[in-house]
């Protein structure tokens, strides 16, 4: 019999800002495959950890403010602690702060660039430390559209995405002989809450749509289905991929 190479069972996996949205879809999605799961934010999760239960896996919810690099190691040794061992890393956990770049202010600044790529950064030091170690490991970093764009109004966000393609692929360079798969998801629209104020204004979210060749928004469930893969033995060989899940916008 064929082994299923999208099985997680056994697997642990750690993923931050799991509390709402795609961080939670993708905490539901990696559960429903078979892992057990460590959900990590200054929310707690505690929706994405009854979905996790029922799901028959177990779950252990992690308080950190990552807005900070300060607690990456505490948030890495709670989740080993919790269940012995640590095979799947999701950076999710991340912020926008939106003004003209003229105006831009540097609190606004530090406060994406920290959360978006300082702390996932070592958030990724310190599980590659244990997946090299152990000599195995997927982290999947969440990267974005304005990965590969550039955006209006969000000058912080998108140098902190443009960053973290770049970051996955230097890790994923260093690592890949070691055992460990660095990767990333880039999201196009998805309905989130985060997403509402665009999917209300009838003309932005008809202009929207008509880029997108798949004519809908993503939903967040469309990101779980990438974080199996990126997650699992189906992904042994790719290293250092940005994987557009965009309904094809970047194709337009």
């Amino acid at each position: 019999m064929t082994t299923n190479p999208f099985d997680l069972s056994g697997k642990v996996a750690l993923v931050t800002g799991a509390n709402t949205g795609i961080g939670q879809a993708i905490a539901l999605a990696l559960a429903a495959a078979g892992a057990d799961l460590a959900l990590a934010g200054r929310t707690a999760a505690a929706e994405t950890a009854d979905g996790v239960r029922e799901l028959g896996r177990r779950v252990a919810i992690i308080a950190a403010d990552l807005s900070s690099a300060e607690p990456v190691g505490e948030v890495v040794d709670a989740a080993v602690a919790a269940f012995g061992t640590l095979d799947i890393l999701v950076n999710n956990a991340g912020t926008i702060r939106r003004a003209d770049a003229v105006a831009y202010s540097e609190a606004d600044w530090d406060a994406v660039i920290d959360t978006n790529l300082k702390s996932l950064f070592f958030l990724c030091q310190a599980a590659g430390r244990r997946m090299i170690a152990d000599g195995r490991g997927k982290i999947v970093n969440i990267a974005s559209m304005l990965s590969f764009q550039g955006g209006i109004r969000v000058p912080a966000y998108t140098a902190s995405k443009s960053a973290v393609a770049g970051l996955t692929r230097a890790l994923a360079n260093e690592w890949a002989a070691k055992g460990v798969n660095v990767n990333a998801i880039a999201p196009g629209y998805i309905a989130t809450n985060n997403t509402a104020a665009l999917q209300a204004d009838e003309t932005r979210n008809r202009q929207i749509l008509e880029r997108i060749p798949a004519s809908r928004w993503g939903a967040p469930g469309d990101i779980g289905g990438a974080a199996v893969f990126l997650a699992s033995a189906a992904s042994d060989y790719v290293n250092g991929h940005i994987l557009a899940v965009d309904g094809g916008w970047l194709a337009r």
